[in-house]
């Protein structure tokens, strides 16, 4: 296991704690570093949406379980938020819970002379991801090659 990947399980389980406390969900949890900082970030989630409220309620709750325990040896910044009306679908969960949505999938190369689609999430497996094509066709993407997927965002 990987320093982040270790960071990354132990923040989970004391985020897990809190947020089945409050009952709220874990949508993600990542160790990134973005210009030079290092970010540990909580994406919560409940049925009907995440409110401020909660993710300052659980950020101080986080916040003083972290200082206690202080297993990250970087400086980092803490960040617990909703994942997001666009919210990007990366594990199996995220792709299952939202089969029928509509999403935006992007390639890291140009496939059939495009590398950003747009359709209905009919099917994933551990090597596919099948959308539904406004024209009604089926377009299979093979996962090593898609970029990024997410759900589209309506105004």
């Amino acid at each position: 296991m990987t320093k982040r990947e270790n960071y990354e399980s132990r923040f989970e389980e004391i985020l897990r704690k809190i947020t089945d406390a409050n009952g709220l969900t874990i949508y993600d949890v990542e160790y990134v570093k973005e210009g030079g900082e290092w970010y540990l970030r909580g994406y919560i989630d409940k049925e009907g949406g995440v409110t401020i409220d909660d993710c300052e309620l659980v950020s101080r709750a986080v916040s003083d379980v972290m200082d206690r325990d202080d297993f990250i040896e970087d400086a980092y910044i803490l960040e617990i938020s909703s994942p997001g009306l666009g919210r990007a679908l990366k594990k199996d969960k995220h792709l299952a819970g939202s089969i029928g949505e509509e999403v935006e999938l992007k390639t890291y190369k140009p496939v059939d002379g495009a590398k950003e689609y747009v359709g209905l999430l009919k099917a994933f497996d551990k090597d596919t991801i099948t959308i539904e094509l406004k024209n009604n066709t089926e377009k299979v993407f093979q996962r090593d090659t898609v970029a990024q997927i997410r759900l589209t965002v309506d105004f």
